[in-house]
């Protein structure tokens, strides 16, 4: 099994906020860190809060699919998208996240699979049309949601597909409701890295940094401004990343309320400590991993979770840079295939 290190390049970690020289890897997908001089040259207007108001944007879908909301008990509103035929084994995409997600992450899973599952794709709370309120955001919160969609939405077995750090809240959910999964398939998933998270009185000083008037607001304006956009997608993407993605991101991050879950994800309090302990040598359910390289993702364990898990395998889409999905939809659609197979195979002995 190759493995790589984590990229070092001279910058300011947002989600810890430590120079690179202190690093600790906490394990997302697409890179949320600010170049150095980048920073710096931008933090005293960042502080005075960049007086102008950030404009809002229309948001257009995303996936041109029928869009529907419920709102679970002890929940707010959940957005989710749904296509496929109604008799379709139902299959769950989950989107990451980072500064500025959303389904659009899943777009080329969703299309490719509509035509012969029913597919959903649920927009997590903060995000996308879901309810974005200014609330505490935790593991338990996102794992909680997703249960409540596999039970009250798609209310039958499903295979699941979770991306980055969302991997580490579908694995919490199918330890809470086994039999809601059918399978479960983790793109550059987060919690394989051997370095430790910072603690959580670190992370509740890292919240309360981003939520001080003007500075929050400010370092998330800076963070998704088209340039920052496209400079952090490019981190994380084999080539030159679709326009697409730089426009949705974009508009999904201008939206109202669209910074108070990022804040929670920047200050390192979604992340869970021992990942691999808690959460993914816990799981019984045939697991699929699909990875590579990724700027911000070591994958240190997965070798010796595969070695003492038998229900786990993985592959190694080759080039990619953390968004397998978009980078090779074809190779990524094949193993998923075929790993569906085998599960299903293995089932019926």
């Amino acid at each position: 099994m190759h493995q790589h290190a984590a990229v070092t390049s001279p910058s300011f970690d947002i989600r810890t906020g430590l120079g690179n020289g202190q690093r600790r890897d906490l394990g997302e997908g697409p890179a949320w860190s600010v170049p150095l001089p980048a920073l710096s040259s931008t933090l005293a207007g960042v502080i005075s809060g960049v007086a102008a108001g950030a404009s809002l944007l229309e948001l257009p879908p995303a996936v041109d699919a029928p869009r529907k909301r419920f709102a679970p008990a002890h929940q707010k509103d959940i957005s989710y998208y749904v296509d496929g035929p109604e008799d379709g084994r139902p299959l769950v995409l989950i989107h990451s996240i980072n500064a500025a997600p959303s389904a659009f992450e899943m777009k080329p899973l969703f299309e490719h699979y509509r035509n012969t599952r029913r597919v959903y794709a649920p927009e997590l709370p903060g995000f996308g049309f879901s309810d974005r309120s200014d609330r505490k955001y935790t593991p338990e919160l996102y794992a909680d949601a997703i249960n409540a969609f596999l039970s009250e939405i798609v209310q039958q077995p499903a295979d699941v597909i979770a991306f980055s750090l969302s991997s580490e809240f579908a694995g919490r959910a199918a330890l809470a409701a086994p039999e809601q999964f059918r399978t479960l398939t983790l793109l550059s998933p987060t919690g394989f890295s051997k370095r430790r998270l910072p603690s959580g009185r670190v992370g509740d000083r890292m919240h309360r940094v981003f939520t001080l008037p003007g500075l929050g607001q400010g370092l998330y304006r800076l963070l998704t401004k088209r340039p920052s956009i496209r400079y952090f997608l490019r981190q994380s993407y084999v080539g030159e990343p679709p326009q697409e993605l730089v426009d949705y991101a974009y508009a999904t991050s201008h939206q109202p309320g669209a910074r108070h879950a990022p804040y929670c994800f920047l200050a390192g309090q979604l992340f869970t400590r021992n990942a691999v302990e808690m959460i993914y040598d816990r799981l019984d359910l045939p697991v699929l991993v699909l990875y590579d390289r990724d700027a911000n993702v070591t994958f240190d364990r997965l070798p010796e979770v595969l070695n003492r898990r038998d229900n786990w395998q993985a592959v190694r889409v080759e080039p990619t840079l953390g968004i397998p999905q978009w980078e090779r939809p074809t190779q990524c659609i094949a193993a998923i295939d075929a790993f569906w197979q085998g599960a299903a195979a293995a089932s019926d002995q």
